[in-house]
């Protein structure tokens, strides 16, 4: 980036895509890219004297307004999967990111070998596939005529997760909580909607669902082949992680998983995840 005033502070603004899009704006205005930016929520982490960014609806338009006809489609994609990821710093990069994006136009995505491009890239296929593995490790209980589920992931899936499970209970009312984020997806009459949540106590099963868990207990356990059993194979299938939230995982068999050896460690670099190297932001703090 051009030389220009060395910036030793942080932003903070209300943890929304608008809010970060008048972080955007700032950067411009101030011309400086901030060393940090945390959200009200998340408690500050260095010393620098941090500056509160309002969200203005007037600049979050102004931004927008340019955004596609300037950076592209699959730039603008990219920076709104970005803010979805676990990344530590996600909105430092993607500021990086949508700053650069601005300067080259539709070709920075072209640019794989920048910190920012590679970095984001990187966070979003680790999304898109814990998204994934969500679409076949959700499992559903009935209470009142409604489905729902409790799921634990790393990063904010719901919203790949909406259009998925909208289609294939497209006729049943559910609600999906998302125990990390705190939000859950909430479909009803043909539409979905992504709520906070700050807490979800799932209703004790009736007599019909725990039925049905028993009998898809006894099912998963009489086509199991005890003698060939390789925790290492399933953790490569699917991580530890999602276990505890999966029915045919909760009564006496999980139980005595535990009690195995833990391969947990040994398959976390099967999960594309975050570069374990992003809390070392690359010194770019000139405008």
């Amino acid at each position: 980036m051009p030389s220009g005033t060395p910036v030793v502070r942080d932003y903070r603004y209300d943890g929304s895509w608008d809010g970060l899009l008048c972080c955007l704006f700032e950067t411009y205005e101030r011309k400086e890219i901030p060393q940090a930016v945390y959200s009200h929520e998340t408690v500050q982490q260095t010393l620098y004297p941090a500056v509160e960014i309002a969200t203005d609806p007037n600049k979050v338009q102004r931004v927008k307004t340019a955004m596609l006809p300037k950076i592209g489609s699959n730039a603008k994609h990219l920076a709104e999967r970005a803010f979805l990821t676990c990344l530590p710093q996600k909105e430092v990069w993607i500021l990086r990111f949508l700053r650069q994006a601005f300067r080259y136009g539709p070709q920075v995505m072209n640019h794989l070998t920048d910190p920012a491009v590679h970095t984001l890239n990187k966070a979003v296929l680790h999304l898109q596939h814990e998204s994934h593995q969500y679409e076949g490790f959700v499992r559903f209980s009935v209470s009142q005529g409604a489905l729902w589920s409790v799921i634990e992931p790393k990063n904010q899936v719901l919203p790949l997760l909406a259009p998925h499970f909208s289609k294939r209970f497209c006729n049943e009312t559910f609600l999906i909580y998302d125990k990390t984020n705190d939000q859950a997806l909430v479909y009803q009459n043909g539409r979905y909607e992504i709520l906070p949540l700050l807490a979800f106590e799932p209703p004790e099963p009736d007599e019909t669902e725990q039925r049905y868990r028993t009998l898809w207990h006894t099912f998963y356990d009489s086509i199991s082949i005890r003698d060939r059993e390789n925790l290492r194979l399933r953790m490569n299938h699917m991580q530890k992680r999602y276990w505890k939230h999966l029915t045919e995982m909760q009564y006496q068999f999980y139980r005595d998983l535990q009690s195995e050896p833990d391969y947990e460690n040994d398959n976390e670099t099967k999960e594309q995840g975050p570069p374990r190297s992003q809390n070392a932001l690359p010194p770019e703090t000139n405008v």
